[in-house]
């Protein structure tokens, strides 16, 4: 008898049980990601600018850890890799906790909290990097897409639940709990994963970070220009609609954040049916047109409607991208690709915020949206490019 060919449904959930781990990881980020700037600023009694570069310094270091994770990855193994990450959050969890018990002296509170933020960044850079790679060993490079997917999925839905939790834990009971929620979160996946069997780590060409960042470089530079408009409307929206005199950025935030899980959720099998370059150009053309209607929008229902669109263009242009990026590496070296290709979105983000400041400060806040659109239809064109190049 032959075997019975998996289902989709038995896919996704042995998808579902690999980024669970990545989904810890974001609870463990999202909690702190709403309190920390008052925390410092309040508390401790640092500047904004303070506050603002300790949130920052999470992501510098995942940015920073991204060559180490992939190495890990692939020489190490997957599990081991998102083990040491569990671990570095259970690390920052007691670290976190010391700041306070340190707010007496809050220079050294500060310097621990910023310690605690640095190991929680590297540990999302390496359970990232594990888990992505870990789902495509063991279903195969035919599901790349549907694991990126899901493992983005498990990113944002993490973020949206933890965030107002955090608010509510340290408004009832203190910023402490945050320090002990991470370590029990952490400790509670290690005691999850240490059963789990693994994918083998497998043999060949070890390709090094910068090596399969040359690979990458041209598909992540398209992912890097329709992405700045990810960074823009998330950081910008709230102000934007102040400088309108509208009311409800929330909503937009939330219908932006809808849109883009819904469309994971119903399109997930679209790379796979149609291609990584086919999906990521027509995603792009529906980003434009939703970043179109943010800067022409008269009033709060086409601004809804363009985040709306924008999340759906917004949703799979990262998976449709790394299908096609990650070919041009070994799949020995798949965890040197993947570090390498997220880079690129890493970089995104870290251009949105000055770049879209600047264009805000000097032309208004409509004029960023106006901006955004023109990058992804940079981003188009190239990927078009790179269609005719590699399609």
């Amino acid at each position: 008898m032959t075997a019975r060919a998996p289902t989709s449904l038995s896919i996704n959930l042995q998808i579902i049980s690999i980024v669970f781990y990545t989904f810890i990881a974001f609870i463990s980020i999202g909690l702190p990601i709403a309190v920390l700037p008052g925390y410092v600023h309040d508390q401790l009694g640092f500047s904004a600018v303070v506050a603002g570069l300790t949130i920052a310094s999470q992501y510098l270091a995942t940015l920073l850890s991204r060559p180490l994770a992939g190495r890990m990855a692939d020489g190490l193994g997957t599990k081991r890799t998102i083990i040491v990450g569990l671990s570095g959050i259970a690390v920052s969890g007691a670290l976190t906790l010391l700041s306070t018990l340190l707010q007496s002296s809050p220079d050294a509170s500060l310097a621990v909290l910023i310690g605690a933020r640095l190991l929680l960044g590297a540990a999302q850079g390496l359970v990232g990097v594990g888990t992505i790679s870990w789902g495509i060993g063991q279903l195969g490079s035919e599901h790349t897409a549907r694991v990126i997917s899901w493992n983005g999925i498990a990113s944002y839905g993490a973020i949206a639940i933890s965030a107002p939790l955090g608010v509510v834990m340290v408004g009832s009971s203190g910023f402490w709990t945050l320090g002990v929620a991470l370590m029990a979160l952490a400790g509670l996946a290690l005691l999850l994963i240490r059963d789990k069997p693994s994918v083998p780590v497998l043999r060949g060409e070890r390709m090094p970070f910068w090596a399969a960042f040359g690979r990458v470089a041209p598909f992540g530079l398209s992912l890097t220009l329709a992405s700045i408009g990810y960074g823009t409307l998330t950081t910008f929206i709230t102000l934007y609609y102040l400088d309108r005199g509208w009311q409800g950025a929330a909503y937009c935030l939330s219908a932006f954040g809808a849109s883009f899980i819904l469309a994971r959720l119903l399109f997930i099998n679209s790379v796979s049916r149609l291609g990584g370059f086919t999906v990521a150009l027509a995603c792009m053309g529906v980003e434009i047109l939703g970043m179109i209607l943010l800067w022409l929008a008269p009033n709060t229902v086409t601004a809804l409607l363009g985040a709306s669109l924008a999340g759906v263009g917004l949703s799979l242009v990262y998976p449709a991208l790394a299908v096609v990026a990650i070919r041009t590496v070994p799949s020995s070296s798949r965890g040197a690709g993947l570090s390498a290709f997220a880079v690129f979105f890493d970089l995104s983000l870290a251009l949105a915020g000055p770049l879209m400041g600047a264009i805000a400060l000097n032309l208004g806040y409509r004029w960023i949206f106006f901006c955004a659109a023109w990058l992804a239809l940079a981003g188009l064109g190239l990927t078009g490019w790179l269609k005719r190049r590699h399609g």
